[in-house]
């Protein structure tokens, strides 16, 4: 006799956890420290939970940018390059895609909208293009920061049926 693979609870009921139907909701939270390292970890996870959807492997890489680009963001501006900050990633997917939120508790942003502009970095080194691949990539992008108590970037992928939006994310 072959093993079922059941899982039982009172969020999802009795499930087959080789099903391809996922109606339900399934979410994920990493919180981890600014490290470089760590951006990587959230990186596999987004890609994982989006690989249990109907997402493209491009889709996915494109998911898996935002997320870096997110993350990065997190670890070198939030905390100054400090390991000991926290970065906390939760993503949540459903019958429609995906959603991403990367949080700090660091400096903040002072000017989002000039920060979001192309090319943009107070940094000299860096590109300024984190923000644009994250919205380009992304079908719902928004950045919340207050100066001091630190940033979150709210990131929406729909799963996409031959280039249009499915239904029912429209």
């Amino acid at each position: 006799m072959c093993c079922s693979c059941v899982s039982s609870g009172p969020k999802y009921g009795t499930t087959n956890l080789f099903s391809r139907e996922r109606s339900q909701v399934n979410r994920v939270q990493l919180r981890f420290l600014s490290v470089a390292d760590n951006v990587g970890l959230a990186r596999v996870t987004a890609a994982a939970l989006a690989g249990q959807a109907n997402f493209s492997l491009n889709d996915i890489e494109e998911i898996k940018v935002a997320v870096s680009e997110a993350v990065s963001n997190a670890v070198i501006h939030a905390y100054r390059g400090r390991p000991d900050g926290w970065i906390q990633v939760d993503l949540e997917l459903d019958s429609t895609g995906i959603t991403i939120d990367v949080e700090d508790w660091g400096v903040g942003i002072k000017d989002i909208e000039q920060a979001r502009e192309p090319a943009y970095s107070e940094d000299p080194e860096r590109m300024g293009l984190g923000f644009v691949f994250m919205e380009s990539f992304m079908h719902g992008f928004d950045v919340e920061s207050t100066l001091g108590k630190g940033t979150r970037v709210h990131m929406r992928r729909f799963v996409t049926l031959s280039g249009e939006l499915s239904r029912d994310a429209q």
